[in-house]
């Protein structure tokens, strides 16, 4: 997820029930997904 690859595709190689397990499980491991998504926000909005 660090490089760049969707939660989702990772979930889904993992087969894990749903997303929320994937990203409870590895969210530590993604610091800057807050700022990531931050900025994404921005961008779309301006």
């Amino acid at each position: 997820m660090s490089k760049n690859v969707n939660p989702k595709v990772v979930s889904e190689m993992l087969d894990h029930a749903n997303i929320a397990i994937t990203l409870d499980t590895y969210s530590h491991v993604l610091p800057d997904m807050q700022d990531s998504a931050a900025k994404a926000m921005e961008e779309a909005l301006s």
